[in-house]
């Protein structure tokens, strides 16, 4: 998927973002910040393929570990509906893995693994995951089931 391509999807996804209009989401999957999440984590697993050899345990095994677990973490969130306070911290940790994964990204850039295009576009993309997060924390009720569900 080209630059142009992911900004698009993610300029839909966050005009989509409207929460007054909101379709009932049953499963997380359903989630428009977990299916970009997903497409984010896969993309960072194609790219740490040309890291070094030497990176396999320590930067390459960080950034995968930390952009699936940005997925992981809003998937939990779901299942932690009942629980708004649950739902949020989850969703907090969801929103710290993103940022962690942006670090990582930032690393392969001064460690010249990747290029600065590169970098921009998926640090761009963690942003709006991160924006998205944000959103659903901040109206954490739209999202948490109702007593007696």
């Amino acid at each position: 998927m080209g630059g142009n391509e992911s900004f698009d999807l993610e300029a839909n996804i966050l005009s989509n973002l409207n929460f007054n209009k909101m379709e009932y989401a049953k499963s997380f999957r359903d989630l428009e910040v977990y299916k970009l999440a997903r497409q984010l984590s896969c993309e960072i697993f194609e790219t740490t393929k040309d890291f070094p050899k030497e990176e396999m345990y320590s930067l390459t095994d960080q950034i995968r570990r930390s952009s699936r677990s940005v997925g992981a973490q809003i998937a939990e969130a779901w299942a932690k509906r009942r629980y708004i306070k649950h739902f949020i911290s989850k969703l907090t940790d969801s929103d710290g893995e993103q940022q962690e994964t942006q670090h990582w990204i930032e690393t392969a850039l001064d460690c010249e693994y990747i290029t600065m295009e590169l970098s921009d576009e998926l640090l761009d993309r963690y942003a709006s995951v991160g924006k998205m997060l944000n959103s659903m924390i901040d109206k954490a009720d739209k999202f948490c089931l109702k007593n007696n569900q």
